[in-house]
This record gives C-alpha cells, structure tokens and sequence, in this order.
C-alpha cells in the first residue's frame, strides 16, 4: 500500500466525511429498491474507507 502523507490522509477523510453525511441525509423511502441497496452498500463503503483512513492516520501519531 502506498504511504500517505498525513495532509492527504485528513483531507480524504474531510471529504469521505462530507459524502457519507450527504448520502445519509437521503430519504431512501423516495428511491426505488435498486437505489436503495445501492445508497446502502455505499454508506457502508463509506464507513470502511473511513475507519480504515482513521487507523492509517492513528499510525501516524495524530488525530483524524
């Protein structure tokens, strides 16, 4: 795996934040079963990379 500057690990962090805050906003009750499975896996996806980047950037000595 590629090494990461920690500026670059935040600053995917802000922005995966961003988008998975945006997506859970999203009344799924108004889309149709294929959006919804899809908006759900996506969220989940979304959390990975999150917890994932957060571990990474723990390695680094500072805080997400």
């Amino acid at each position: 795996m590629p090494d990461f500057t920690p500026e670059e690990l935040c600053e995917a962090h802000r922005a995966l934040l961003s988008t998975l805050r945006k997506c859970e906003k999203i009344d799924a009750s108004k889309l149709g079963k294929s959006q919804q499975t899809l908006l759900e896996r996506r969220i989940a996806g979304l959390r990975v990379a999150l917890a994932l980047i957060e571990k990474e950037y723990a390695h680094t000595g500072k805080d997400a």
